[in-house]
């Protein structure tokens, strides 16, 4: 049944034309029907350059194969055009990486940031500068290629992804001047500061080693120790409820299950009765909202 779900959301959210690339494999597409403007060419201007950007910058200093790419997709909703090349938006970024042992692959992140400001005209070169703030739509780009990276490292090293993480920090720090919204604590606990922090929080460590828990020693090892594979998931759920009994708000946490709700809600749908229902008490109380989902998992 796992395998089924993951080809779906695969298949849905990840179908993306092939491009030159680096580190990113990387598809953007631009909604701009809220806007009343007969300019149509900028917004597929915005995806061709968007897209390039991700994929045609080099991240690391990693050599990449092509099918070593990092699949992601940025969504990107246009709200509103306040002034000729000045844009509010909405944006949805997903990234996944490959499942062990089959043709399937796994969302590591389904964030929803809505707070993006930027302006952009037609052909406007995008260049990153690590040092360097050069306009909110770079700083927004590289923060989100930054976290990418840092937890798809995490997915296959213990606590691997730590020096993404502390670019896409540098990335913040350097941004707080321009006075956007996303880049500072008080502006929301759903934002891109919050994002990095609670990645580079010593207290909820715990998120960044069940990373690598549930997807090396968890869904890797699906296909031949399935039971082995869930007790690891049932461990990192655990490890979860700790830290949201610690931080009950903590975007990380959020945000993991927005990654990853209907494919737990799979992964404990068989096996151990014992297994599936502390996983299910488990997912009831740490993310209650999704109660209804989780009910597959103690059905017999």
């Amino acid at each position: 049944m796992i395998h089924k779900l993951i080809y779906c959301l695969i298949l849905v959210f990840f179908v993306a034309s092939p491009s030159t690339g680096q580190e990113l494999y990387c598809q953007v597409i631009v909604n701009a029907d809220r806007v009343q403007t007969t300019e149509r060419n900028i917004f597929r201007d915005m995806e061709n350059s968007f897209e390039q950007f991700m994929n045609n910058t080099k991240w690391t200093n990693d050599v990449y194969r092509m099918h070593e790419r990092i699949v992601c997709n940025v969504s990107i909703t246009i709200e509103s055009m306040p002034s000729i090349g000045s844009f509010n938006a909405t944006v949805q970024i997903q990234a996944a990486r490959p499942v062990y042992d089959s043709n399937y692959e796994t969302l590591l992140l389904n964030f929803a940031d809505r707070e993006w400001q930027f302006e952009y005209v037609e052909s406007q070169p995008l260049q990153y500068n690590e040092n360097t703030y050069n306009s909110n739509l770079v700083s927004m780009l590289s923060f989100y290629a930054y976290i990418i990276l840092g937890l798809d490292f995490d997915s296959f090293g213990l606590l691997a992804g730590e020096p993404y993480y502390d670019i896409a920090q540098n990335i913040v720090t350097l941004a707080q001047s321009s006075d956007r919204p996303g880049w500072q604590a008080f502006d929301s606990n759903r934002n891109r500061y919050w994002l990095v922090e609670n990645l580079r929080n010593q207290q909820m460590e715990g998120i960044r080693q069940g990373m690598y828990q549930y997807h090396r020693l968890g869904l890797d090892r699906f296909i031949t120790e399935p039971d082995e594979a869930r007790n690891e998931i049932l461990k990192v759920l655990q490890e979860i409820q700790k830290i949201k009994e610690l931080k009950p708000n903590a975007i990380i946490v959020i945000s993991f299950f927005d990654a990853k709700t209907d494919e737990i809600a799979s992964i404990f749908s068989e096996g151990n009765m014992q297994v599936r229902r502390e996983a299910y008490n488990i997912l009831t109380e740490i993310d209650p909202t999704k109660t209804e989902k989780y009910k597959i998992i103690i059905q017999d």
